[in-house]
């Protein structure tokens, strides 16, 4: 029970040393870094959920002042083999290179590259391994995505504004 206690109190301590110091979350709905971002990406269909998935996290703009290009790209590999031979799983391999710029100057901020990868089953029906492929598609969109907000936030963050 007293240990319950402490758990307590040093949780609370270190919310009150947090609010002390100015620090803001920058994923909250009221940031000042959420809706400064426009994106860019290829025109594939890992490009558009990877797009999608930034503009979910950091928010739509009205007028942006930073640009975040994508560019990405995958490639299937199996990953377990029946011994008969067949793919019965597959390994959806991808990377993403991300470029952000400041709008107000059209100067090069950062750039950086993720990767990730996801799976899929292979072993139903035609129809059930084309549905598992594209979810696993945009799963590794997702991932990717996730990356390139983490990255870009970071160095945001510290951009006067």
């Amino acid at each position: 029970m007293s240990s319950d206690r402490h758990a307590r109190r040093f949780f609370l301590a270190g919310l009150l040393a947090l609010a002390g110091c100015g620090f803001v979350p920058v994923y909250q709905e009221n940031s000042d870094l959420r809706g400064a971002f426009v994106f860019e990406s290829d025109p594939s269909v890992l490009g558009y959920h990877i797009s999608a998935r930034l503009e979910e996290r950091l928010g739509r703009t009205v007028v942006p002042q930073y640009l975040v290009k994508v560019t990405a790209d995958s490639s299937e590999r199996a990953a377990a083999i029946t011994a008969e031979g067949d793919t019965a799983r597959l390994n959806i391999v991808g990377a993403a290179r991300w470029v952000m710029f400041d709008l107000s100057n059209d100067r090069q901020i950062d750039n950086g590259q993720v990767e990730a990868f996801t799976s899929y089953s292979a072993t139903g029906s035609t129809v059930a391994t084309q549905t598992t492929r594209d979810d696993a598609r945009e799963r590794l969109a997702t991932i990717l995505a996730d990356m390139i907000t983490t990255q870009v936030l970071a160095r945001a963050s510290e951009l006067p504004r």
